[in-house]
């Protein structure tokens, strides 16, 4: 029989984590070393999205120096995929991902990415809980042996993860719709908040061996540590990165009739937005993302320094001293709305 009751989902606004009973004594002494499976160590479990205004060398390269990973994008050819592997090599970047579709060339572009140099593929496609996902983690775990690291995803649900980590993922990318230049839940209907998939994932027995990415919805290092609080091993960062140096965003320079200054900005798109489509595929099929500029930023860097400052602090606030820890550590409370309000800076508000 059909289950028509609805169910209740929490989001990262819905929540705070309970301060705990901590010996830290410092930042330094919390390890955010996280092993990912087949051969993959993050020392910053943080991941950058695998998006054309994202995710090129550059971005791949100081993600490596900081201890996390870059995944660069699939909408070129396979020629330009590998030229992008090998300038990430060139500059110094260790471990380098790849994304691969479900169709068409995806397996000559992941054994010619490994060739030049990757040690990460990711299926990317926006809803991963799919046979064409099977039917793909299946090809290139055949072709690449057991010991190589896939990612896949995206999904929603336990039984998402569950499947994805039966077909062979070592890691799984958990959110959809959730990003913010995405509009899948306003398009389809579907999607499920980013904790409350979380939450749901981290049930699975799977959970530990197969690695949970928080992939979408976080706007502040607080949302980070919620994120791995809930489950995570590891998040994907799309607009917490865009507007930087690194990021592949074209950079534009605009007059501000308000300010009488000149000010840069750099474009931002979700790959299933109209402008996107156009540039990979020269069409448009279903709209789920939009194209938008963000205030450039300056390198990434100074912004990888200052997430890695606040997940440290919001580790020790719960008195743990690694990620596993703070999963079973970590204790949640449902704030109200105007504990929503109180929460942010509000001496200005009349709060």
């Amino acid at each position: 029989m059909r289950d028509n009751r609805i169910h209740e989902a929490l989001a990262y606004d819905d929540v705070l984590l309970v301060p705990q009973y901590s010996e830290i004594e410092s930042r330094s002494q919390v390890s955010l070393t996280t092993d990912m499976g087949n051969g993959l160590v993050l020392n910053l479990p943080v991941i950058a999205s695998p998006m054309d205004t994202i995710s090129g060398p550059a971005m791949c390269s100081v993600l490596d120096n900081a201890g996390g990973i870059g995944i660069l994008h699939r909408y070129n050819t396979v020629e330009k995929q590998v030229e992008n592997v090998r300038t990430a090599i060139d500059e110094g970047a260790r471990n380098v991902g790849v994304a691969v579709g479900v169709t068409g060339d995806y397996l000559l572009r992941a054994l010619s990415a490994i060739d030049a140099g990757a040690n990460v593929v990711c299926v990317d496609v926006a809803h991963g809980h799919h046979v064409l996902v099977r039917e793909a983690i299946k090809t290139l775990r055949e072709a690449m042996g057991q010991d190589f690291h896939i990612m896949a995803g995206n999904v929603a649900t336990l039984e998402g993860f569950d499947a994805l980590s039966s077909w062979g993922a070592d890691s799984i990318r958990c959110n959809i719709g959730g990003g913010s230049i995405c509009t899948t839940r306003i398009q389809t209907g579907h999607g499920v908040p980013g904790l409350h998939t979380l939450f749901e994932c981290a049930s699975s027995e799977n959970a530990g061996r197969v690695k949970i990415i928080a992939d979408g919805g976080l706007r502040s290092s607080g949302d980070i540590v919620k994120a791995y609080a809930a489950g995570a091993d590891v998040v994907m960062l799309g607009s917490m990165l865009a507007g930087t140096t690194e990021s592949c965003g074209e950079l534009i320079h605009e007059y501000n009739p308000v300010t009488g200054k000149r000010e840069s900005k750099k474009v931002y798109r979700g790959m299933a937005s109209p402008e996107a489509q156009n540039d990979w595929r020269g069409r448009t099929s279903s709209i789920e993302g939009i194209s938008a500029t963000v205030p450039f930023k300056g390198e990434a860097t100074p912004i990888l320094s200052k997430l890695e400052g606040g997940i440290r602090s919001g580790l020790s606030y719960s008195g743990a001293v690694s990620i596993p820890e703070l999963h079973s550590k970590a204790r949640f409370v449902r704030q109200t709305p105007a504990g929503r309000a109180e929460s942010g800076a509000h001496v200005l508000k009349g709060y």
